[in-house]
């Protein structure tokens, strides 16, 4: 049986269907091709998400951090940056976007052009994720979990409500940071810093 998790404003709206069963990769990334306009995640055990567009102060949120990693990612030249539209295919299968990636150039030339082409399968070494009215702490907590535990370096979980930061690393424990100026990707993206008033 498919589930199908439409997260509204306040929590996520389940409907089932228990005629479909679980889609492949194939028929999830042809569901996301005619759904075009949706934004859509699958957890690792298959259930599909449709989340609701950002808020306008949230998206100008994104865009700066697409800015800032942006330009570092042109500076650097070390690997590619990716904003919130992007999908990729984590090895325990779930499909994510977070609101901002970046993958080492290696990793991603190893990658064929037909996977480039679609959800990639692949983790990003970096990623971001920005809590907007929508999402709750728990769950982009664990979204954030998923990244580390599926191959990513690095994360930072910033949740504007409270002015706070989670930054994630591999087999270290999660550093909480109360209203910071700024944050440093170093060591993991050398001389990568996210100035935190444009955020906020």
């Amino acid at each position: 049986m498919t589930t199908l998790l439409i997260q509204t404003n306040n929590f996520p709206l389940t409907v089932n269907f228990p005629a479909i069963v679980q889609m492949t990769h194939e028929q999830f990334l042809e569901f996301c091709q005619v759904n075009c306009d949706l934004r859509i995640e699958r957890t690792a055990d298959g259930d599909v998400i449709i989340m609701p567009p950002t808020f306008s102060d949230t998206g100008n949120r994104n865009f700066n951090l697409a800015v800032y990693l942006g330009i570092w990612t042109e500076q650097d030249g070390t690997g590619i940056g990716f904003d919130s539209s992007a999908g990729f295919l984590l090895p325990n299968d779930a499909t994510r976007s977070p609101d901002a990636a970046w993958i080492k150039l290696d990793r991603w030339n190893a990658l064929t052009d037909a996977q480039k082409a679609s959800f990639a399968p692949i983790c990003p070494d970096f990623v971001i994720e920005l809590r907007s009215a929508s999402d709750t702490l728990s769950r982009l907590q664990a979204k954030m979990q998923e990244y580390i535990d599926n191959g990513a370096a690095l994360g930072w979980l910033i949740d504007r409500q409270n002015q706070q930061v989670y930054i994630y690393r591999p087999h270290q424990a999660i550093a909480t940071l109360d209203q910071p100026a700024s944050l440093s990707g170093d060591p993991e993206l050398p001389g990568f810093t996210l100035q935190m008033a444009k955020i906020w």
